[in-house]
């Protein structure tokens, strides 16, 4: 299955957000969800099962001058494995000009076991613009072992790269499960924070296992791994 699903945002000259478009195809679906702030909130809802193994979603986000931009997930995403074992691929890109917001907190994406799945996502930022971007990854489904997956993400700020990390799971992939990457852990996700106004700090411990670091930038970013998706979330909450 293909399909696209486009946000545009846009300041609407009353310090709020208008979308001047708001286009989903079957599985993703997008609704409006307003919350009584000034920024504008979307829900992605998946009407099929998925990702699964052939499919290529692609999700295309603008956010302009002075626009904010809420976007969640109504649930997680399991990717799934497909009956001749292609790869399932999501593409997001989103473009947020200076003043601008984008804040990307969907539900944890699960790799299923016998999934080939590839998750990228490219993020341009004008210098002055803002972003929160969460990404969380959960290693098989209860008591089974993941099935493969990439999850790739570059991040740039005023033309200059700021962020681009790599995590590859599963069995196609040695020593995923060891000292060196997850350990025992089967839940890993990180949180993007970028703020032109934001204070510069040192690295600080979250706990056992999660670490806020500071980048090159107006930047700083969460890594954590744990157990089980709750207890993950505890360290990746803006």
């Amino acid at each position: 299955m293909r399909a696209l699903a486009r946000i545009v945002a846009e300041a609407d000259g009353r310090s709020g957000t208008r979308l001047a478009r708001l286009r989903g195809e079957p599985p993703l679906q997008l609704r409006h969800t307003p919350d009584g702030s000034g920024a504008a909130t979307v829900h992605l809802i998946g009407s099929a099962a998925g990702p699964l193994g052939g499919d290529d979603l692609r999700i295309e986000i603008e956010v302009g001058a002075g626009a904010v931009l809420c976007v969640r997930t109504v649930a997680a995403s399991i990717a799934l494995p497909g009956r001749d074992g292609a790869r399932s691929r999501v593409s997001i890109t989103a473009d947020v000009a200076a003043g601008g917001e984008l804040r990307w907190l969907p539900e944890q994406l699960v790799a299923a076991a016998g999934c080939h799945h590839l998750a990228v996502s490219t993020v341009e930022l004008a210098e002055g613009a803002r972003l929160l971007w969460r990404e969380e990854l959960i290693c098989g489904r209860h008591g089974e072992q993941p099935g493969n997956a990439v999850i790739s993400t570059s991040v740039g700020y005023g033309g200059a790269p700021l962020l681009r990390q790599s995590l590859s799971v599963g069995p196609d992939t040695p020593g995923w499960d060891g000292p060196a990457v997850l350990g025992a852990a089967r839940a890993t996700g990180s949180l993007l924070h970028v703020d032109p106004t934001l204070a510069s700090a040192g690295p600080q411990v979250l706990g056992p296992s999660a670490v806020r670091m500071p980048l090159t930038g107006p930047a700083s970013l969460v890594s954590a791994t744990a157990a089980d998706a709750h207890s993950l979330r505890g360290y990746l909450e803006p």
